[in-house]
């Protein structure tokens, strides 16, 4: 939702955010100052994700002179990380910050709001949300867990993923146990592995100890710092899975509601900033990290073939597809967003993906 979006009705919420207060135990509000719970599922000060959590939550208490302070809780300190959603559903905390396709329980509907197989880049997916209809659609599906939900980050392109063995064909993926949540878990399990979701802390030992035969995490900064690369030998690209994800912050609609109209600017703009930011800095990190990756650690990155892509992108699209058909809310998301990619990939061909062609050509630029 655009910004004088927000503010349309902006007269009506100061006559409401006095009834709404007294809804506020103290001393939640004293001498107008509030306290603000945020319940996240990354590990606590993870590069990226949990630290963007923190970071947002600080842009909000500093803009607004600790009006709002919002004190964050990571994964497993207030509640399980995937139980943040219903923590702030149902008023336990206030706000959450994580990927929405961890929802995917309550409704199919929410993938889209985050990475859904072969769907829209970070640059795409921000495109669609403010502009192109997704924020508007986002908040009649949040609204009925009582949520107000916003784009908070973007990692970008996430990697293929960490493996025990060598992947040249789908027969490789037969019988295959790995980590991958959302619709792409879905796609793996169409063409015959056995994909699990687990929060990223118990990652790491489940690949360990074999529980787990490969995973996908985020990418070459986040792998590192997970030390995926103690575990397992190569390092497959692209992720068709999430390519562009985007991570959310999603607020108790009565919290939400009871917010004065700068209240409610502010906190905008603050993810607005942090969903810029956190994209920009895994921009920056990802090539020094793989760097490390293969140069200090002997990681044996891989492709994957195009006829693996081909299958499973025959795969995606019947996944996505019937999580649409399976409710009248998700099959509007889907409908939004499936043209919505049709035009990106229609400009995109033309812009970015012309320019890359372009700038890999054999030419001498800075030597």
């Amino acid at each position: 939702m655009k910004r004088r979006d927000f503010l349309k009705g902006s007269a009506f919420a100061g006559a409401g955010a006095v009834a709404a207060a007294s809804a506020f135990p103290a001393p939640a509000i004293a001498q107008g100052m509030r306290e603000l719970k945020m319940v996240t599922t990354w590990p606590k000060n993870f590069p990226g994700l949990g630290t963007g959590a923190e970071r947002v939550a600080k842009r909000i208490t500093d803009a607004s002179g600790g009006k709002l302070t919002v004190k964050v809780f990571a994964a497993g300190e207030l509640v399980p990380p995937f139980e943040s959603f219903d923590a702030v559903s149902n008023g336990t905390a206030d706000l959450y910050h994580g990927a929405e396709y961890y929802w995917q329980g309550k409704s199919k509907a929410f993938n889209f709001f985050a990475a859904v197989p072969f769907g829209l880049t970070a640059t795409e997916l921000n495109a669609w949300v403010y502009y192109g209809g997704g924020q508007e659609l986002w908040d009649e599906l949040a609204a009925d867990f009582k949520l107000k939900p916003f784009l908070s980050g973007n990692t970008g392109v996430q990697m293929g993923g960490w493996f025990n063995k060598e992947i040249n064909s789908l027969e490789d993926y037969k019988g295959l146990k790995i980590r991958m949540p959302g619709l792409g878990g879905e796609v793996l399990r169409r063409i015959g592995a056995a994909a699990v979701s687990l929060p990223g802390g118990e990652i790491f030992p489940a690949l360990q100890s074999g529980a787990i035969d490969a995973t996908e995490w985020v990418g070459p900064w986040n792998d590192l710092a997970f030390g995926f690369y103690k575990v397992a030998k190569f390092y497959y690209y692209p992720g068709f899975h999430e390519p562009g994800t985007g991570l959310s912050c999603g607020i108790n609609l009565d919290v939400w509601n009871s917010f004065s109209a700068d209240e409610k600017a502010l906190v905008e703009d603050a993810m607005i900033a942090e969903n810029n930011f956190t994209l920009a800095e895994f921009t920056a990190r990802n090539g020094d990290a793989l760097n490390t990756l293969i140069n200090q650690h002997g990681v044996e990155l891989r492709k994957f073939s195009d006829d693996v892509m081909k299958a499973i992108g025959q795969a995606s699209g019947e996944v996505v597809a019937e999580a649409a058909a399976g409710d009248a809310m998700t099959g509007r998301v889907y409908d939004s967003f499936v043209k919505f990619r049709k035009m990106a990939i229609s400009w995109s061909k033309l812009a970015d993906q012309a320019y890359w062609n372009a700038r890999l050509l054999p030419f001498n630029y800075g030597g």
